[in-house]
């Protein structure tokens, strides 16, 4: 009998896009790539993480979706986006970092499909 390989690689989320491309332009715009994509899928890419952004929208469940980027340093991430007009420029909203009760400093961005993302990185404890 042979032995079965059950060792996890990667798990990734679907995120949905009300405006499939718009979508796409705005993750670009934040430094992900995307070296993958067709009409209704694409692989989305930054560092360590990935996702899949598909061509799906159901207000509901985007307004209820949440993604959580835990990076290096949130203040360069925010000031990176501030210097981008990431908000103006897709009409999105965006909080400033501020440090939380749960040891992270994180801010909020949410994408053009009401997708609300937490970015941050860990305090020390």
């Amino acid at each position: 009998m042979t032995e079965l390989n059950l060792q996890s690689i990667e798990a990734k989320a679907f995120v949905p896009a009300r405006n499939f491309d718009l979508s796409k332009r705005f993750y670009q715009a934040l430094g992900f790539t995307i070296p993958w994509s067709d009409d209704t899928l694409a692989y989305v890419h930054h560092g360590n993480c990935s996702f899949l952004l598909q061509k799906f929208y159901v207000p509901e469940h985007a307004q209820n979706f949440q993604m959580h980027l835990l990076v290096e340093n949130a203040d360069d991430w925010w000031r990176h986006l501030d210097e981008q007009k990431i908000a103006d420029t897709f009409g999105v909203a965006i909080s400033e970092p501020e440090d939380q009760p749960w040891a992270m400093r994180d801010f909020t961005l949410f994408d053009p499909s009401g997708v609300l993302w937490r970015i941050g990185h860990n305090l020390p404890t």
